[in-house]
């Protein structure tokens, strides 16, 4: 098992960085980079408690289909998602946020599993894990940039905050 854990640090409040993680509008620009697109579930809006959404991206130069779950969450503070389909053996992305004096810190824990043995460990710590930090670390800097600018409002409703 591969663990990943990254931090990013947010200037804006713990519920508007939250619900912009559960946004599926922004997950797809967050991630255009690898032309993520709904091809089943939840397609717009906020993923909540028990969603279940089939994404299909290109990554590693291969297209993808990557069904998960929303198996936990605790408003503002957490949700965890889990793969129910896809190329892992296992795949589990916990999301942690908590301010510090008025900075949020969104904290990913991301557990993860490669098929195929030997072989698939030599694979996730050469090309997977680098790629999927690479990603996650992209997707979270638009989180940050949205968060913290006006832009916000594009994506959650100023009366939901």
């Amino acid at each position: 098992m591969t663990k990943l854990i990254l931090h990013t640090k947010i200037n804006a409040p713990i519920e508007r960085c939250f619900l912009l993680s559960l946004s599926v509008d922004l997950h797809k620009i967050s991630t255009s980079q690898t032309n993520e697109k709904v091809i089943a579930g939840v397609s717009t809006g906020l993923v909540k408690l028990n969603d279940v959404i089939t994404w299909e991206g290109r990554h590693l130069g291969v297209t993808q289909k990557f069904t998960s779950k929303i198996v936990a969450m605790k408003q503002p503070t957490y949700f965890a998602d889990e793969m129910q389909k896809g190329a892992f053996k296992n795949f589990y992305h916990q999301h942690f946020f908590k301010e510090d004096g008025g900075v949020c810190i969104m904290t990913d824990e991301l557990e993860m599993e490669a098929p195929l043995g030997i072989l698939g460990k030599i694979a996730m710590a050469l090309v997977v894990r680098p790629h999927i930090e690479k990603f996650l670390v992209q997707r979270n800097q638009i989180i940050k940039q949205v968060a913290e600018s006006e832009e916000w409002k594009k994506y959650l409703k100023p009366d939901t905050l």
